[in-house]
């Protein structure tokens, strides 16, 4: 994003000036993310979760790479390895504790972020590849979160492993060589642990790469904000540092609060008791449950119980699972209505927040009971009205919905409508013939 009231990177230091002339390192980054880098005046706290995703994406590529040198990936020693890191590795407990619930405080950011995104319209217009590779990096971390699932090697780590390389089996034809072929064998064992331990380590630098691609798109149409205005004036900015560096900064330390308070006093609360426990092939769990962030996903897969014609209930279950992660990448084109805000829609505001919200608590909650009645049937019917709300209810009521009335600039939103107040271009050469101030005489 270029704005002429823009400040210029001038190195002061000579070793600065000469360091920008070679390498115009410091540029980049002064125009990234210092007061070369003008963002709406008016983004409230939705908008630090970025940032905090960013951050839990470090937090885990350095806990992981140190916990990668202590860990053997092999079926025979792979969960005594663990219990070597826990007992015997100094502070190997808290980088154990700190990658395990890192993960899960990724998952809980990049939620936030992506439900932010969908009330306030950020999947449109400018900024549909901004979404586009923001759901390639939550596609990306789902698969680096189910290997590192299975690295423990604990009872959950192996069925939950062979049951979700078996839904490739549902797949005609094809299905059960290609779970062979992801599992190196007939089922989990060195290979398959091999395998995902080495791409449980790669998957993050690739997310890494896939940020930077969508920070870079980001830049180009630049920040979005609550109304869905684009900024028409200087005044409607102001510089990204300081202002949005100590927004982030106090959204950092409360979110360091509530992650150490899950790290120190509460560190096994989102894992399983049955991880705790070697893996069996010849013992299956009584309940097979995958990490709490996937549970919505896996109510849509248990959902389908009976076949569809000539289709098994197996493959129906897994095509509606990928759809439900894939149709985001239609969003975009979906939802029709010029206005981009939910701020200003009131039929969306209802649908989202009484429809599609409960909605997925619900199937999250049905992914993590039992598969029985009464959870399956639920399920059932909140698979269906997900796919209702995305296909039929969002593109329909962006046909007809009537906006309510919205502010001309981000400026008016903030400081309130001024009948004498008169929105001054960047330059008195942009003001028409006819707006040109008269002065007095």
């Amino acid at each position: 994003m270029s704005f002429p009231w823009a400040q210029e990177y001038q190195p002061k230091q000579p070793l600065m000036r000469w360091l920008d002339e070679k390498l115009p390192l410091p540029r980049f980054v002064y125009n990234a993310i210092g007061a070369g880098y003008p963002v709406p005046r008016n983004l409230n706290y939705f908008w630090n979760f970025g940032v905090l995703a960013g951050f839990c994406l470090v937090l885990q590529i350095v806990t992981g790479i140190i916990l990668a040198m202590h860990y053997a990936p092999n079926a025979q020693v792979a969960f005594d390895s663990t219990e070597h890191i826990m007992r015997d590795v100094n502070w190997g407990w808290m980088l154990r504790y700190a990658h395990a619930n890192g993960a899960s405080a990724f998952f809980v950011v990049v939620y936030i972020h992506i439900f932010r995104g969908l009330y306030f319209g950020s999947y449109k217009a400018p900024r549909e590849m901004i979404w586009l590779l923001g759901v390639v990096i939550y596609l990306l971390m789902m698969a680096t979160g189910f290997m590192g699932y299975v690295l423990p090697w604990g009872q959950m780590s192996f069925w939950g492993a062979k049951v979700i390389t078996g839904l490739f089996s549902a797949i005609p034809l094809i299905g059960t060589p290609l779970q062979e072929w992801l599992l190196g064998g007939f089922a989990p064992d060195n290979a398959a642990l091999n395998r995902f331990f080495s791409l449980h380590f790669l998957l993050p630098f690739v997310i890494a790469a896939v940020v930077i691609l969508h920070i870079w798109a980001l830049h180009i149409p630049g920040s979005s904000n609550p109304t869905g205005i684009e900024v028409k004036s200087e005044s409607d900015t102001v510089p990204f540092h300081p202002y949005y560096t100590a927004k982030d900064g106090f959204g950092l330390g409360v979110f360091l609060i509530l992650y150490c308070t899950m790290l120190f006093f509460l560190p096994n609360a989102l894992g399983h008791p049955d991880n705790y426990i070697p893996a069996n092939p010849l013992s299956t769990p009584a309940h097979i449950v995958p990490e709490w962030y996937y549970w919505p996903f896996y109510a849509i897969l248990r959902a389908f119980t009976s076949d569809f014609f000539f289709i098994p209930a197996k493959l129906m279950g897994v095509l509606a699972m990928f759809s439900a992660i894939l149709l985001f990448f239609f969003l975009p084109w979906l939802d029709t209505s010029p206005v981009r805000s939910g701020k200003y829609r009131p039929l969306f505001r209802k649908f989202f927040w009484f429809g599609l919200i409960p909605d997925v608590l619900i199937l999250g909650y049905c992914g993590g009971s039992p598969a029985a009645e009464p959870y399956v049937m639920i399920s059932q019917i909140a698979a269906a009205y997900y796919f209702l709300h995305f296909l039929v209810i969002l593109p329909i009521v962006s046909s007809i919905e009537r906006p309510e009335p919205m502010p001309f600039s981000i400026t008016e939103a903030v400081l309130g409508k001024d009948d004498k107040a008169v929105l001054v271009p960047a330059s008195a050469g942009d003001l028409p013939p006819a707006a040109t101030p008269v002065p007095a005489a």
